[in-house]
């Protein structure tokens, strides 16, 4: 009985000994197996999404960065932050008194870092997230910069990293309410601006960004199928110029002028500072423009080419107005000329032909010159640095000129069947009457930044007071609010 049992038991142990070794042999033979090759169409497919810029899904690179593109839009991050630093402090910082050139700086710094942490908290997402499903605001899915990977988002691109996406939309963040102080220079208390600046972001930039740009936006024709008003905005004219002058006059207006305003010299203490700012400013604006078009490809190139065309034909468009006015061409004049024609083709720049550009700067500097040295002449207010005379004033010109010659021969997007197509978009543009949806968004981006402005000031105002008392004011900002001199001579 014994010995049955024992070899009942020698013969289960072999038969499963050898159905083991015959499963680990079929395992291996299906793991040894080859996986099946992508097709050439497949590998055709994704490289020429790669160079077109266009949807890779099918393809065998899709949900990877491209490396060109993602190169193309590390550089246009870093010259949109050097508009800022040092561009934008140099640009004002040249055209201040002595006394407050560190003010301006210390401003530009400030807001700088205050944006970054807002960015990175929140305003990533309440701008370019959708969990809201808003036409107003995105959503709170990216809150503290979660999930943003080096994967492409491909509601915005299909080939950038959307972190890398992320910082570059940064960038525009910061300068948008930098341009706010040339308003209201060598006259606010530097914990006021920076209490101004943390409400502003949330009341006005942020939700005019995500109408504008985002993916659910209710004012952007090129990416949002369901957009209610399809207007477009290449690179920030609403945006970024639209909100910053316009806060920028009312901030102004409820500040008061400066001590001695139309009684006292506040000629620029430094050109050469303000010369050399503009050409950091020229230069980045390249990277604020073509770097839009978030691709290294023909659009990019179109805007590019607006961009150095609108700027160097307003520089010099100013130049010969100043110089038919008033006898002299001036070097601040043609500084401000340039940025008037950076500002005015900024929503245009990569929908634009050459020759457009030429017209939409030559608008630009005439426009931009009659109201910094006529409306404001008229009605006495102290705009300081001019931010309203060129951004807002620039900034509502180039999104009317861009619903008037935005040409689908140089962006397509603007015809598109899966958006333009479906929102409207495409019939304004083959009809001629884009402009009206551009006046639609101006309106709506202009009632935002007054009514938020007027708000905002007010509760700075209660809280911590805007002014600086007028001892301060009268000694100067940067040894008073800073404990420095910004010359030592």
């Amino acid at each position: 009985m014994n010995r049955k049992i024992q070899k009942f038991c020698t013969m289960t142990c072999v038969t499963l000994t050898l159905a083991i070794i015959s499963l680990i042999g079929v395992t291996a033979q299906e793991a040894a197996a080859p996986v099946e090759a992508p097709t050439a169409d497949q590998r055709i497919g994704g490289l020429e999404a790669y160079i077109k810029n266009t949807d890779p899904t099918g393809s065998t690179i899709s949900g990877f960065a491209g490396p060109g593109h993602n190169a193309w839009l590390m550089t246009s991050a870093a010259l949109v932050l050097f508009m800022t630093l040092p561009g934008l402090a140099l640009f004002y910082g040249g055209l201040v008194r002595t006394k407050n050139v560190l003010s301006v700086l210390a401003q530009c710094l400030g807001i700088t870092g205050l944006v970054i942490a807002l960015w990175y908290t929140v305003g990533y997402s309440l701008v370019f997230g959708a969990s809201f499903g808003s036409p107003y605001l995105g959503g709170v899915e990216n809150f503290f910069m979660k999930d943003v990977d080096s994967a492409p988002n491909t509601n915005y691109c299909y080939w950038v990293s959307e972190n890398l996406f992320a910082m570059f939309q940064l960038m525009f963040a910061i300068i948008t309410p930098a341009l706010i102080i040339g308003a209201i220079a060598e006259r606010m208390k530097f914990s006021a601006i920076l209490l101004f600046v943390t409400l502003w972001m949330f009341v006005v930039y942020f939700p005019v960004a995500h109408m504008t740009w985002g993916s659910t936006g209710l004012m952007n024709g090129v990416w949002n199928a369901d957009a209610k008003i399809p207007a477009i905005d290449f690179a920030g004219g609403t945006v970024v110029h639209m909100t910053s002058g316009w806060s920028a006059l009312v901030l102004c207006l409820m500040l008061g002028k400066r001590l001695g305003f139309g009684h006292t010299m506040m000629t620029p203490h430094s050109t050469v500072l303000c010369m050399v700012g503009t050409g950091m400013l020229y230069v980045g604006w390249f990277g604020f423009n073509a770097g839009s078009a978030l691709a290294s490809d023909g659009v990019a190139a179109s805007a590019f080419t607006a961009t150095t065309l609108a700027a160097g034909i307003a520089c010099a468009t100013w130049g010969a107005v100043e110089w038919l006015i008033k006898g002299k061409p001036s070097v601040v004049g043609m500084c401000t000329g340039l940025v008037a024609g950076l500002v005015i083709i900024t929503p245009a720049a990569g929908f634009v032909t050459p020759t457009s550009s030429v017209i939409i700067g030559i608008i630009g500097a005439v426009g931009s010159y009659f109201a910094c040295n006529k409306i404001k002449q008229l009605f006495g207010y102290d705009d300081s640095l001019d931010t309203f005379g060129v951004h807002a004033v620039c900034g509502t010109l180039g999104a009317i000129v861009a619903g008037i010659f935005a040409d689908p021969m140089i962006n397509s997007n603007l015809i598109s069947e899966g958006y333009a197509a479906k929102n409207g978009l495409k019939a304004l543009v083959e009809g001629g009457t884009l402009w009206k949806a551009q006046l639609s968004s101006i309106g709506i981006t202009l009632l935002i930044s007054v009514v938020g402005t007027v708000v905002i000031t007010l509760i700075v105002k209660a809280l911590v007071g805007l002014r600086p008392v007028a001892e301060t004011e009268e000694k100067g900002l940067d040894i008073v609010e800073h404990g420095e001199h910004g010359y030592e001579h």
